[in-house]
């Protein structure tokens, strides 16, 4: 009787090329979103129809990595601050953590306008603004924000300020690890300048494995 054939390391080799490919991309197209799929390829050390089986075209693979992100980004969330943290410091504790995402996949910000249309980066960043928009509502009453704008208004555009500063780091004119980011997101919502520091600083040394205060 014939045994069947074993096909959990071809399962676990096909993953490892499809992790590798991802991380190839990210890396490679952070610094050329021109990089063509024959590129990326050489780059993780792949043959071109092992990309291509993966990945059918552009489209599949920055899908792919839109997904990533989408996951990356849930995960994310689930370590933010509770209910009972003031907000002002929840509103920092989460810019820290989303510039950690956002910078990793910045790259679709530069390939959002002809790859994947801001529709799906608007869709991505969806759980993210409605989380802020809960913090800046929790923060007009425990006086951390003054009501000066709409907890909705002001949640777009806190996320058009940070995808903009991503931009800006993407162009080479901005270098942050988030600290900078933070302190502008805390002054825009209506914190004093000082206080948005010291927050951030408190904040940014609670966050295991985070610099603070890099320029």
């Amino acid at each position: 009787m014939t045994k069947p054939v074993a096909r959990e390391p071809q399962r676990r080799n096909a993953r490892s090329n499809r992790a590798r490919i991802l991380a190839t991309a990210r890396r490679e197209l952070g610094r050329d979103p021109d990089t063509t799929l024959e590129e990326l390829a050489r780059a993780a050390g792949v043959v071109r129809r092992t990309l291509f089986g993966h990945f059918p075209g552009r489209a599949a693979l920055l899908e792919a990595l839109a997904e990533e992100a989408s996951e990356v980004l849930r995960g994310a969330m689930a370590d933010a601050a509770g209910p009972d943290e003031p907000a002002d410091r929840a509103l920092a504790h989460f810019t820290l953590l989303m510039w950690s995402v956002g910078d990793r996949y910045r790259m679709l910000l530069a390939l959002a306008r002809h790859d994947l249309g801001v529709e799906r980066v608007a869709e991505i960043l969806a759980p993210a603004r409605a989380e802020v928009t809960a913090i800046l509502e929790r923060g007009r009453h425990d006086g951390s924000f003054p009501a000066h704008l709409p907890p909705a208004a002001l949640s777009a555009g806190l996320e058009a300020m940070i995808v903009a500063l991503l931009e800006q780091v993407n162009e080479g004119a901005l270098k942050d690890d988030g600290t900078r980011a933070t302190v502008a997101t805390l002054i825009a919502a209506g914190v004093p300048e000082h206080r948005a520091r010291t927050v951030v600083e408190d904040v940014g040394r609670a966050t295991p494995g985070r610099p603070v205060g890099a320029e």
